[in-house]
């Protein structure tokens, strides 16, 4: 339905999800790789990553709607994986240029055809467990971001002091709009931190006013464009010409010619961080709570908490034989994960490892280091290893 025939029929507005997958999942080498990174694999069920993404999402969005933005080593697996999303909306990026370009290309794009819609940016590479939960967040979200120009981002409860998240810190809450969000709470946002050390992130969580940044927003495209020409004007001025181009004989050209000059810079440093610097009142940022059960999966020791489904005592205890379907022996043998499929597995007085097994190669590390394996990949480089990255 066009976008007259919806507001002439009062319809909610067009809800176009924007999957993020062009990231090559380092951490979780050496299972995930540049031509099957973390987020075309399926690290905790039978479906993928991103297939997950679009499970949740279905919910909530006509598959028609939705876009995948990733790289030319994953396209083709991708196309594969998500024989729903039309293969026109699987775009690859000419070259790696972080969160910011890649959410302004979704935003100029849309605003051509529909600046009202409601664009959602999703990571490909998240766990929610609590789909229902997520779906009515969702809806609540889409409506607060089409009735204004509203930004609109989902902040997940920060029960622990985790160094490697950004955090949201919420303000005042906006009772005026609980008539849109069917009565969920809305926060608006004070500012923005990216991961902040130790200290002070247990005083973050002490404090109960911040969340943590889920890197999932909504915005109508309109706000989000308007963001990008105030906050990146350099930006703003290659996309209008992406986007003149799309749908055209030039546009691959256009395309692999302009998107590399954007600057590499994430959505919270490009536009989140400087419109929160205008206050509370004038940033126009909301905070929804992504009570959801959320899991980034960050890295290996993520993977072992979230597969072994137990809190944090428990887990220095529970060794995790990941996928295996032959006998395994663990003596004396406490808080391990293992990923080895095919071998059976002894461990003897051994703790808090993790050890990833694949056919060239073997990792071997501590849940304590686990979130340093994407140094590894870097060295692999450096020695010119590429058939291993």
């Amino acid at each position: 339905m066009s976008k007259a025939g919806r507001e002439a029929l009062g319809a909610e507005p067009r809800f176009a999800p924007v999957i993020l997958a062009g990231g090559s999942g380092t951490r979780f080498w050496p299972r995930s790789r540049k031509a099957r990174a973390k987020q075309v694999l399926a690290l905790d069920g039978e479906r993928t990553m991103i297939q997950q993404t679009v499970d949740r999402l279905l919910p909530v969005a006509d598959s028609a709607n939705i876009w995948v933005i990733t790289n030319d080593l994953l396209r083709d697996e991708i196309v594969h994986q998500l024989p729903e999303v039309l293969e026109e909306h699987i775009l690859s990026e000419p070259a790696a240029r972080n969160t910011a370009p890649a959410c302004a290309l979704a935003a100029f794009l849309m605003e051509k055809e529909d600046p009202g819609a409601v664009i959602g940016i999703f990571p490909s590479d998240h766990v929610v467990e609590d789909r229902k939960r997520f779906a009515e967040v969702v809806r609540a979200g889409v409506k607060l971001a089409a009735s204004g120009e509203r930004i609109v981002v989902l902040g997940v409860p920060a029960v622990k002091a985790e160094t490697g998240y950004g955090y949201i810190e919420r303000g005042a809450a906006v009772e005026e709009a609980s008539g849109l969000t069917g009565g969920i709470e809305v926060r608006r946002v004070k500012r923005f931190t990216e991961k902040p050390h130790k200290a002070l992130a247990e005083a973050f969580v002490s404090s109960g006013n911040y969340a943590w940044n889920s890197g999932m927003f909504l915005w109508s495209a309109r706000t989000l464009a308007c963001a990008i020409r105030e906050h990146s004007p350099a930006m703003a001025v290659l996309m209008e010409k992406i986007a003149a181009a799309y749908g055209t004989a030039e546009f691959e050209q256009v395309f692999a010619e302009l998107y590399p000059q954007c600057e590499n810079i994430s959505i919270d440093f490009a536009v989140l961080e400087p419109r929160s610097a205008k206050g509370e009142e004038a940033s126009e940022i909301y905070c929804l709570p992504g009570d959801f059960c959320w899991n980034d999966l960050g890295c290996w020791s993520a993977l072992h908490e979230h597969v072994a489904h137990c809190g944090p005592e428990d887990l220095a205890k529970k060794n995790v034989f990941d996928k295996t379907d032959q006998p395994c022996v663990d003596i004396d043998a406490h808080g391990n994960y293992v990923f080895a499929p095919g071998k059976a597995v002894a461990l003897v007085g051994v703790s808090d490892l993790v050890v990833v097994e694949t056919e060239d190669a073997l990792l071997i590390t501590t849940r304590e280091r686990s979130q340093d394996v994407g140094k590894v990949v870097a060295e692999l480089k450096q020695a010119g290893r590429e058939d291993l990255v």
